[in-house]
């Protein structure tokens, strides 16, 4: 890494005096000076320099919509350059804060579009909400505001669930009566539910009113991306809103908060040989971050090479330590 590091100083004619940083690829900037994040454009490195940065982790984590995929379409290049990881050897993990869909389906889906991977190596926000309670032996009924991907996951572990779907009671405070709520309830889960109602609303923010509830939201991603206009409003919309009718505040168990870190460093990654690879700043590259990752953004979902010159002049953390137009590219580099 020291190497691949003085090649890339080399290029902008620079130099710097020696220090210890955990990161080799993280702290030095273009100007030579030490600062909390640097990035380097892939693509402008030789062969020699990629191979260095190859060797330079033994592990993958990898977000999935906008890295690898988009609505079930591949991204091109993708699937090859992930099956050549494996193929050299790295050890690969599929972190998305999806909760849409079981482990089992994701698996099903990424092998449908040329991925090799399995359930075990797949960690979802869903996944993760059912390794929360059955870590703490949660024996009550969860109200899941979310999809059936959270609701198998819980029924995996033998959790107990209520609420996925539309909720057909009248919208309206009177027509909502105690005798509808569920005594057995004892938390309320929020992840994605294109079904949130003001009813379902009205019963999460009733179940919370007990301190005894446990409030469990997958992620607080405020919109999802897409190519066209329309904006598609985030899981973090729905978590923000039973948050205020509740006045409570949710334990965020996927990227980048302290649970999937902690879930992280339990399965026994080097941080100092691992890549975490992603599109969002805010979620993906700063858990890598604060987990001590090596970090790679890739353009090719939802932050662009113009949003990225903003932070980037804005020198607003956290900052990848390589960037890609996409992923599929680093195998023309290699090859």
């Amino acid at each position: 890494m020291i190497k691949f590091l003085n090649q890339i100083l080399k290029i902008h004619n620079l130099s710097y005096s020696t220090v210890t940083v955990s990161n080799p690829l993280r702290g030095i900037s273009t100007s030579g000076t030490i600062v909390k994040s640097a990035m380097f454009n892939l693509k402008e490195a030789s062969k020699d320099q990629v191979q260095e940065f190859l060797n330079s982790f033994d592990t993958v984590l990898t977000d999935c919509d906008g890295v690898l995929w988009f609505f079930n379409n591949a991204i091109s290049g993708s699937a090859d350059t992930m099956n050549y990881f494996r193929k050299i050897g790295k050890k690969i993990y599929y972190v998305t804060n999806n909760s849409t869909k079981p482990r089992s389906e994701f698996a099903t889906t990424a092998a449908k579009l040329g991925f090799v991977a399995c359930p075990e190596e797949i960690l979802t926000a869903a996944f993760l909400v059912a390794h929360y309670f059955k870590g703490i032996q949660f024996n009550k009924k969860v109200y899941l505001l979310g999809s059936h991907g959270i609701g198998e996951e819980l029924e995996a572990v033998g959790v107990r669930h209520i609420g996925v779907g539309p909720d057909h009671v009248k919208p309206d405070v009177k027509s909502t009566k105690l005798s509808e709520l569920d005594p057995e309830v004892g938390a309320v889960v929020v992840g994605f539910d294109a079904h949130l109602s003001y009813p379902k609303l009205l019963k999460a923010a009733t179940y919370l009113a007990s301190e005894q509830c446990l409030f469990v939201a997958t992620n607080t991603e405020d919109r999802f991306h897409r190519p066209n206009s329309i904006v598609i409003p985030g899981t973090g919309t729905l978590v923000r809103a039973v948050e205020t009718c509740s006045a409570r505040k949710a334990l965020v168990v996927g990227k980048p908060y302290s649970y999937v870190r902690k879930y992280l460093e339990s399965i026994g990654l080097n941080p100092a040989r691992t890549l975490m690879i992603g599109d969002r700043c805010a979620t993906d590259i700063e858990l890598g971050v604060r987990c001590g990752f090596q970090t790679m953004l890739v353009l090719s979902g939802v932050t662009s090479a113009e949003e990225l010159a903003k932070l980037k002049n804005a020198k607003t953390p956290p900052l990848p330590d390589v960037v890609l137009p996409k992923l599929g590219d680093l195998l023309s580099l290699v090859c």
